[in-house]
C-alpha cells in the first residue's frame, strides 16, 4: 500500500524554505511551520519512506522578484518555486 500523509515541524524563523504562517497538526492550530509531503510504502513485510517534498505555499512560490530572491538564498530550484502545487499534486509526484 502506499501512504501519502503531511507533517508539520514548527519555526521560528522567516528564513528556512517553506515556513509560513500555515495549519500543521504538530500543533493542532496554524503557527510559523515548515510543512512537507511524504510517501510511504506499507505491507506485512514492513514499510518505508519513498520520498518527502516541501509544500512551498504562497509565500514562497511565486515569480516576482522577491520570491525568485528568496528561493535562490535557500536552493530551492525557480522550476519548484514557480507556483504552488497543492498537497496532493505533490504526493503524485
Amino acid at each position: 500500500v502506499l501512504i501519502a500523509d503531511e507533517t508539520g515541524d514548527i519555526k521560528k524563523g522567516t528564513k528556512t524554505a517553506g515556513v509560513q504562517r500555515q495549519y500543521t497538526g504538530t500543533a493542532g492550530r496554524i503557527e510559523n511551520a515548515q510543512v512537507s509531503v511524504h510517501l510511504s510504502y506499507g505491507s506485512r513485510r514492513g514499510r518505508t519512506l519513498i520520498d518527502a517534498e516541501f509544500y512551498l505555499g504562497r509565500n514562497w512560490a511565486g515569480t516576482t522578484a522577491e520570491h525568485e530572491r528568496r528561493c535562490a538564498e535557500q536552493g530551492v530550484p525557480p522550476e519548484r518555486a514557480s507556483a504552488v502545487a497543492t498537497k496532493p499534486e505533490l504526493a503524485r509526484r
